[in-house]
């Protein structure tokens, strides 16, 4: 894969704002959390990518139950 970090747009599952981070496409799956960029709370991501390379990017609170 030429460029393993994309773009993207997701919103906030605490605040409803939209926001753009930089996905790292070259581990999948993966799950992390980094803080919102507007209203500081922790949001769980949780990336794949299915067979036929289309990226799937999933959004949770901290305290959403998997």
């Amino acid at each position: 894969m030429p460029n393993a970090l994309i773009e993207e747009r997701i919103y906030c599952p605490y605040c409803g704002e939209s926001i753009t981070v930089l996905i790292d496409t070259s581990v999948t799956p993966q799950q992390y959390t980094e803080d919102c960029q507007v209203c500081c709370n922790p949001i769980v991501f949780r990336i794949n990518i299915d067979m036929n390379g289309d990226l799937s990017i999933s959004t949770y609170d901290e305290d959403e139950i998997f």
